[in-house]
């Protein structure tokens, strides 16, 4: 059965840790994130439609298949990969039932919406977090935003994204099915953004 495009529950906007991507992407990294002027921190990996279990993608007859060239270029400061974006339109913003400017206008008022703890902001140095005090940091940046309506993620040990979900309004809201997939390390690395 196919999925269409606008029927689902909530969203997920992932913010990805753009050093622990440039670590472990390396020569294969888009130079365009990882070879800036100003290192990224935090950014926008997607803003993703789920299901209270699951998740739609790659919707057909959603809209373009590709999304155009003014959509791309307007989310580039907070998601800064083309390819990137343009993936994220194909997979997810596809199954949102907007058009390709409206899906990521409705990005952008997502990542709007989530104030990056100064720590995260500010740091020049790498240091070993536990993963649950990242989402102490979070909860305490964003007034309303539980525990229960985030999910800190690992890879290889390093601090990869932090998962918050929304309404289709754009509140905070619980979300266990994302929480589930936490990471479960006790102490994480997160580098410092490159120089």
């Amino acid at each position: 059965m196919a999925e269409r495009a606008g029927d689902f529950d909530y969203y997920v906007l992932a913010l990805s840790w753009s050093p622990s991507y440039c670590a472990r992407a390396g020569r294969d990294a888009d130079p365009m994130q990882c070879q800036a002027a100003k290192p990224y921190r935090f950014i926008v990996h997607g803003l993703w439609p789920q299901y209270e279990r699951g998740y739609p993608d790659f919707c057909e007859g959603a809209g373009p298949r590709n999304a155009p060239y003014d959509a791309v270029e307007s989310i580039l400061d907070i998601m800064p990969s083309r390819g990137l974006a343009r993936h994220q339109w194909r997979k997810h913003g596809s199954c949102s039932g907007l058009a390709p400017d409206d899906y990521f206008a409705l990005t952008r008022r997502a990542f709007d919406k989530v104030k990056i703890p100064a720590a995260f902001r500010t740091t020049e140095r790498g240091a070993r977090i536990a993963p649950d005090a990242v989402e102490t940091a979070f909860r305490l940046a964003n007034p309303g935003l539980r525990d229960t309506a985030m999910a800190v993620t690992c890879r290889d040990g390093r601090l990869a994204e932090v998962r918050i979900c929304f309404t289709r309004d754009l509140a905070f809201r619980s979300c266990r099915a994302v929480d589930r997939r936490a990471c479960r390390q006790g102490q994480i690395h997160v580098p410092a953004p490159a120089r």
